[in-house]
């Protein structure tokens, strides 16, 4: 399984080309919150999708019907879809699937019509509502954006959304449901509920100082995660399908690896037992050896307690042969379920220009 096309919406930037450029560069996306009044919050920070215009990938009326998660994922997916050169008017689009992941789905607008629920009475609730919040619109938005009959499905595994979105992928294509999927994730839970979800959670950073530097994974002051949103879609397709019409190949998925901590509701296993085996069924699934890894992009998300666990599942698989490695969330904040999608798509970046 090979990836031939990408595309993004961040808080670093709306396409590849912008923030690849930001990441080299050291660029923070994270500034002071705006998509809703910080009063109350202990959190003031965010990694927030600025300059996004709607009306560059679908028309108003279309829009006015998607929440905004779905929004990201169909403008990121025709990035994608250009990007891989794929000529849908000459593919077979019941071969052509959907899967994507996504830890919350229409947050805001549930915030929204609750809000007029409350003040103006359920019958003034939007028709859309439902259609708009359900997690697994934004596969279903793309799918019907692009006429794709093939698989469809959604991955809701919170922040881990995303990368198993992109593993389950390609055990599809692998398995012959599929020839092409349009994969990753897509995530905007930036609103009242959600911000106030996490903060009494205390799992959001209560960093006053300078916005950039709020987000400080493995710091000895880390004190939460920043949050953030945004959208990234991989266009994967089996190698034969790939040649045989001569697209560009960015990357091979050589093997994935899925676990459960069974442990806590929301905390890691405090030896990172659960991190530790998904990483070593990666290694098994792709048949690779410790010293063929040269990079680990970690999870590394701020907290006091998921760093740690994650750094201790790291040295649990890798013993003294641990590659290099950092966390791309202290530019990005965490996007929670496009976590995982939008670090992948940095890894390729990383590897194509050499940073």
């Amino acid at each position: 399984m090979v990836i031939t096309g990408m595309g993004a919406i961040t808080c670093l930037g709306n396409s590849v080309d912008e923030f690849w450029t930001g990441l080299k560069n050291g660029k923070s996306g994270i500034r002071e919150i705006s998509l809703v009044s910080p009063d109350g919050f202990p959190c003031r920070v965010s990694g927030e999708v600025s300059d996004f215009d709607t009306a560059e990938y679908m028309d108003r009326k279309e829009s006015r019907r998607m929440a905004r998660f779905s929004q990201f994922a169909v403008a990121a997916a025709h990035q994608a879809v250009k990007d891989s050169g794929l000529d849908l008017e000459n593919e077979d689009l019941d071969r052509i699937g959907v899967l994507i992941g996504s830890g919350s789905g229409g947050l805001p607008e549930t915030d929204q019509q609750a809000e007029i629920r409350v003040t103006r009475g359920v019958n003034r609730m939007s028709p859309y509502y439902i259609p708009m919040m359900l997690v697994n619109m934004a596969a279903a938005n793309i799918s019907h954006t692009f006429n794709l009959t093939g698989y469809t499905n959604t991955c809701v595994t919170a922040c881990a959304a995303s990368t198993q979105a992109i593993g389950e992928a390609s055990e599809i294509i692998r398995r012959g449901g599929a020839d092409v999927i349009v994969t990753g994730g897509t995530e905007a839970g930036i609103c009242e509920i959600g911000m106030g979800g996490f903060s009494t959670m205390r799992a959001l950073t209560t960093w006053t100082g300078d916005p950039v530097k709020a987000s400080r994974p493995f710091d000895s002051g880390r004190d939460g995660f920043a949050p953030s949103e945004g959208s990234g879609i991989l266009i994967m397709e089996s190698l034969q399908h790939a040649t045989a019409r001569g697209a560009q190949i960015y990357a091979e998925i050589g093997g994935w690896g899925v676990s459960a901590d069974a442990y806590h509701l929301v905390q890691p296993h405090p030896e990172g037992i659960g991190a530790a085996k998904a990483m070593q069924r990666a290694l098994d699934s792709a048949g690779v050896s410790l010293d063929e890894i040269d990079y680990i992009n970690a999870h590394g998300t701020s907290t006091p307690v998921g760093d740690v666990a994650e750094m201790k599942a790291v040295r649990n698989v890798f013993g003294d042969k641990v590659p290099q490695i950092s966390s791309t969330k202290s530019l990005s904040g965490h996007s929670l379920g496009a976590s995982g999608v939008h670090e992948a798509i940095y890894s390729l970046i990383m590897l194509q220009n050499g940073f």
